[in-house]
């Protein structure tokens, strides 16, 4: 009891500060560590919904999802130590994904620390290299200053995680602290200068193509980029996993930038004389290992858009390096007066063809054709689907043939981290109840966070999961074949029979091992009212949408001289 009636719990100000910021949904799993701001959650508990996780990778996940569905940013709370550690991954794949997110971080008490007390870590060093902002918070009086500028953090210039330490005594403490009021998103915007120096150079290619990607878009910045496309006729393509920018029907989408590229479309690149890059950070995925093009001084001319100018430089010298907001940007693009692209008309028309054709299948080994799977999910979806994507070889099904029409119905992890996909669909379908949900995730990374089902029954969530299963780690397998043929290692797996797994929680589940056996099971998951697990058993030759793992064993037996 308050010996003050203004006076409040730090877990009570922390809570209200949440309301203050909007925040409507917060993933967990719960600790100790900030029992206070448990107790607090409980007074609020119809206007913020908490979501208990089966473990920290789990609950920062969630988070993750909703950062990037909403852009608000996604908040998890974890306990110190261990919990800590298991949400780092999630931390990691927020910073690299450029998702907002605040996760906060029960600690010990402030008068033991630095004493390897209980769990005690120095979140500083942990989390610094994968963070916006690590701090800690020693008083109540400054829990309403903190938080507003940990959302400030997370969502303005180039969007990502910020972590708060909150040590369970100051969480107990009181205090008559004022709330601060409601973040507001700062980002910077193109000069008209720049918007013009831009123009000429367009005006002047020959061969020019666009690429779009990163964090920190909206719907309206989305459609303000294809409208600019659109009137100069502006061959776009989208980097790892953020096909959902550019409607992928539209004329100008000429396909994604990432791994598996389509090898006419990196031919396209390299002989392009301009690149105008929206967004993405031009890394490893994009680039080809820094060879698409090539750094520092590449042979096109490169206009580079980012969030933060930190970004600019850093790896490709930009002819045109500008800081901008993606919104801002998008809004200038689509308002200056479109040049004549009368020089490109046959590039671009060739791109779109090329895209076309990238999108017929190979024959695959194997009586469960992926491609066709993928076409009758998009078939019986619906435009308002959500796609979620775990790390893995597998994925290459939903990057090649499904197509992406509106902003945000893909999700999936540009930094590749398996374990990503069950709860992030999880996460994704409690913050978009209405939306039909499906993840695609390997046997290998279903199996990191497949507990995260027993969360989803709890709450009544209900994605559907799609294993993609050949009983192996199918990408590492893919790398020894081709640099070790022969001798491979470590990566055969031993699964359970999946659906059955699913069943165990109360879930749907049902095992697929025929292309005609798809579709049925897949409207019977679709209407089960609950999380379903489809056991898609595939050939293991099938391990990209291109080749098999016994083509690869062969041209690099051959490369070897063997």
């Amino acid at each position: 009891m308050s010996k003050n009636s203004n006076s409040r719990t730090g877990g009570r100000i922390l809570v209200d500060a949440l309301g203050v910021h909007g925040v409507d949904t917060v993933f967990s799993v719960p600790g100790e560590s900030y029992l206070a701001a448990l107790d607090a959650f409980y007074d609020v508990r119809d206007s913020i919904r908490l979501i208990s996780c089966r473990h920290e990778s789990g609950a920062g996940f969630m988070a993750e999802a909703y950062g990037k569905l909403t852009g608000r940013p996604g908040v998890c709370f974890v306990t110190r130590g261990p919990g800590a550690c298991n949400a780092s991954i999630a931390a990691h794949a927020a910073f690299q994904d450029s998702t907002p997110m605040v996760l906060f971080i029960g600690q010990v008490a402030r008068d033991q620390q630095d004493r390897e007390a209980f769990q005690e870590m120095d979140f500083r060093r942990v989390f610094g290299e994968m963070s916006k902002w690590v701090a800690q918070i020693e008083s109540p009086d400054r829990i309403p200053e903190y938080v507003s500028r940990a959302f400030h953090l997370a969502v303005s210039g180039r969007p990502g995680p910020v972590v708060l330490a909150l040590p369970e005594d100051m969480l107990r403490e009181e205090s008559t602290v004022a709330d601060t009021g409601h973040y507001k998103v700062v980002r910077a915007a193109p000069t008209p200068g720049q918007m013009q120096e831009m123009r000429a150079m367009l005006a002047a290619a020959k061969r020019p193509l666009m690429i779009v990607g990163g964090g920190g878009w909206s719907a309206e910045a989305s459609r303000d980029i294809v409208a600019f496309a659109e009137a100069n006729n502006l061959p776009t393509g989208a980097s790892f996993r953020c096909q959902d920018l550019f409607d992928n029907n539209h004329r100008n989408y000429m396909g994604d930038v990432a791994i598996g590229i389509n090898p006419v479309l990196a031919d396209r690149i390299h002989g392009a004389d301009l690149m105008v890059v929206v967004g993405a950070r031009l890394g490893e995925m994009t680039t080809q290992g820094y060879s698409l093009p090539a750094p520092p001084r590449p042979r096109q001319t490169i206009v580079h858009v980012h969030g933060t100018s930190g970004e600019l430089n850093r790896v490709y010298q930009a002819d045109l390096p500008i800081a901008s907001g993606m919104a801002q940007f998008a809004q200038a693009a689509a308002a200056l007066e479109p040049v004549d692209a009368a020089a490109w008309s046959d590039w671009a028309k060739s791109a779109r063809q090329d895209y076309e054709d990238w999108c017929k299948p190979d024959p695959v080994p194997g009586d469960l054709d992926m491609a066709e799977a993928v076409h009758i999910l998009q078939e019986r979806l619906g435009p308002d689907a959500l796609i979620v994507t775990d790390g893995g070889n597998f994925s290459g099904w939903g990057h090649r043939f499904y197509r992406y029409t509106r902003y945000r119905s893909q999700i999936g992890p540009t930094c590749g981290a398996m374990g990503y996909g069950v709860p992030a669909a999880i996460g994704a379908k409690a913050t978009a109840p209405d939306r039909p949900v499906v993840c695609f995730v390997g046997d290998g990374g279903f199996m990191m966070t497949a507990q995260e089902i027993s969360t989803a029954m709890h709450y009544g969530i209900a994605p559907v999961i799609l294993v993609i299963n050949n009983n192996m780690y199918g990408t590492i397998r893919m790398h020894q074949e081709r640099h070790y043929p022969g001798r491979t290692i470590a990566t055969d797996l031993t699964n359970p029979d999946f659906a059955q797994f699913a069943q165990s929680f109360g879930a749907f589940g049902e095992v697929v091992e025929k292309t005609e056996e798809f579709a049925p099971a897949l409207d019977r998951a679709l209407d089960a009212g609950r999380i379903a697990v489809l056991d898609l058993r595939i050939d293991p030759e099938a391990i990209t949408t291109r080749t098999t793992l016994t083509d690869i064993r062969i041209q690099a037996l051959a490369g070897k001289g063997g």
